[in-house]
């Protein structure tokens, strides 16, 4: 099939257009962003992708605002509990391989765990945040004072983990931190293994996640 001049021409104006709108859309989607910044309403980055294509990447702010380092394209953030979907994902992972039961207690994993409140909590409260346990992140002085220390991990559950219930297991919903510290510990027990080793062999690495990691 022989190509004409006019087919060329038209194909040329097809790309132009093509790129022109594209770059009108990423400088509109820029300016937005920009006036949120300006505003004092956003911190972080921005990547928007149209058809398999990136057509905007910009960080705003500041990741280090003591050190003025800035928010780049390539800036890790931290993802705070969004990090739950992967516990609960590798805790799953468990459970078909057979090596944790949903409806197994905490005291099955945590023989040491407070044997009282640890038998009546099963690995299902725990992923669905009705094990009645208290968070840790709700105790007094918690945020100001005691998470800015390390703790060897059987001190952490027995002084921050290991309160009373604040409600009979399975009988009300209260979003809960310390179930899925536990699940971590749990995960960590039954695999021998370091919880940021399992995210990055079940996770990280197995979705080419390159540039997610945890901190240990």
């Amino acid at each position: 099939m022989k190509l004409t001049k006019p087919f060329f021409a038209i194909l040329f104006i097809i790309l132009v257009s093509t790129s022109i709108y594209a770059q009108s859309k990423a400088s509109k989607i820029e300016d937005l962003l920009q006036r949120y910044y300006d505003y004092g309403l956003l911190n972080g980055s921005a990547l928007v992708a149209e058809n398999g294509a990136v057509i905007f990447e910009k960080g705003f702010g500041f990741a280090n605002m003591e050190w003025s380092v800035s928010n780049t394209p390539d800036t890790k953030f931290r993802i705070g509990s969004i990090s739950k979907q992967f516990t609960s994902t590798i805790i799953m992972q468990l459970v078909e391989e057979g090596k944790i039961k949903l409806d197994a207690k905490l005291t099955d994993y945590l023989p040491n765990y407070r044997k009282d409140t640890g038998d009546k909590v099963t690995i299902h409260h725990l992923l669905n945040h009705t094990s009645g346990i208290t968070p840790y992140t709700s105790l007094q002085g918690v945020w100001s004072d005691s998470l800015r220390n390390h703790y060897k991990q059987d001190y952490f559950i027995e002084h921050f983990h290991s309160g009373d219930l604040q409600f009979e297991p399975g009988s009300k919903y209260v979003y809960n931190n310390t179930g899925y510290y536990l699940l971590a510990v749990i995960a960590e027990k039954v695999t021998g293994k370091g919880f940021g080793v399992l995210l990055k062999e079940r996770i990280f690495d197995p979705l080419k996640m390159r540039n997610t990691g945890s901190e240990d």
